[in-house]
């Protein structure tokens, strides 16, 4: 039995790999989806990622089709009190912003979307750095004192704005953020590890990493002059041209071979063993591409090899001129 890890200082105890959920209703319609889910669910997982805004960037969509998959997923499976649902406010098209009347609507329209009374997690998706933090942190305060959220995080946000977040949450007794979303891999290092790293230590925050295998590309199915056919395949292919890139594949393809794993496995092993990390974000459009991403679960790396796969992830300054 797969031990889940304590979400920061709260109530909430997650399986080590959150199931992301931005394909849902997108590139993976709602069969596909319920298959992933119930894979994901049958393999111990128990925390789903998603934001009201999947999937408003594709023709046709307006935003809330992931939301209404999950939220049709978990009513025909019965098994809402099983599952920590997360979700996002602040980029839906009709909800933009962290006003306190936007937060207010938004959490209802998705409360609705998904089919339930409570958001186990509910993040502001983008920082509003023209809302004050004071009237941000007392709206979500208010949702989790009406028992419609469980707890609160952020994404991306600045260190500073994050600082003064939780600070004025600890002075006045109101609901302070228990997680951090940061963009964080082993190609993008820098994106959280610094001044925001220090912000979530010193906070008792948990890391739930977007863009834990960059886009695809740490999949290791992404090689210099190889074709993918994926909506996430040019970001993907442009990784593997870069010598950071390069580097981090030959030595994700060394540790995988020498333990029998899949490179992506590695890859979010690597990623759940950083300071604050409790659990990296990873979707699947398929069942069949599943498997490498809960076996993180499982994998836990040698000294050697974390030191051998941080080592060849470091940003030269050659390599970052030339990602500029």
């Amino acid at each position: 039995m797969t031990s889940l890890r304590r979400l920061g200082t709260s109530d909430l105890h997650v399986f080590p790999l959150a199931l992301g959920g931005n394909v849902f209703g997108w590139s993976a319609d709602e069969a596909q989806s319920f298959a992933v889910l119930d894979a994901y669910a049958a393999a111990g997982g128990n925390f789903v990622d998603t934001a009201d805004v999947y999937s408003a960037w594709a023709e046709g969509n307006r935003g809330g089709e992931s939301e209404t998959v999950i939220g049709r997923w978990l009513a025909s499976r019965g098994n809402r009190s099983d599952i920590l649902v997360a979700t996002k406010v602040g980029a839906h098209p009709d909800f933009k912003g962290l006003s306190a009347a936007t937060i207010k609507a938004a959490a209802e329209e998705s409360l609705r979307r998904l089919g339930t009374d409570h958001i186990d997690l509910y993040y502001t998706h983008f920082d509003d750095e023209s809302v004050p933090v004071e009237e941000i942190v007392t709206a979500l305060d208010q949702l989790v004192k009406e028992g419609k959220v469980r707890a609160v995080a952020a994404s991306n946000i600045s260190p500073e704005r994050l600082r003064a977040s939780l600070d004025f949450a600890e002075a006045e007794g109101l609901a302070r953020y228990v997680a951090l979303q940061p963009h964080y891999n082993l190609v993008s290092r820098e994106t959280y590890e610094g001044p925001l790293l220090d912000v979530a230590r010193q906070g008792g925050l948990a890391a739930v990493p977007y863009y834990g295998l960059a886009s695809g590309f740490l999949t290791g199915k992404y090689r210099p002059g190889k074709v993918v056919d994926s909506v996430r395949a040019p970001r993907a292919a442009a990784l593997a041209e870069t010598e950071r890139g390069q580097r981090v594949l030959a030595a994700l393809d060394a540790v995988a071979e020498a333990r029998g794993a899949e490179p992506a496995t590695v890859a979010l092993a690597w990623l759940a063993s950083r300071p604050t990390v409790a659990a990296p974000i990873a979707s699947a459009r398929t069942v069949e591409q599943l498997p490498a991403l809960v076996a993180v679960a499982d994998l836990e790396l040698t000294e050697a090899e974390l030191a051998t796969l941080t080592e060849a992830s470091e940003a030269s300054e050659a390599s970052e001129a030339s990602e500029a």
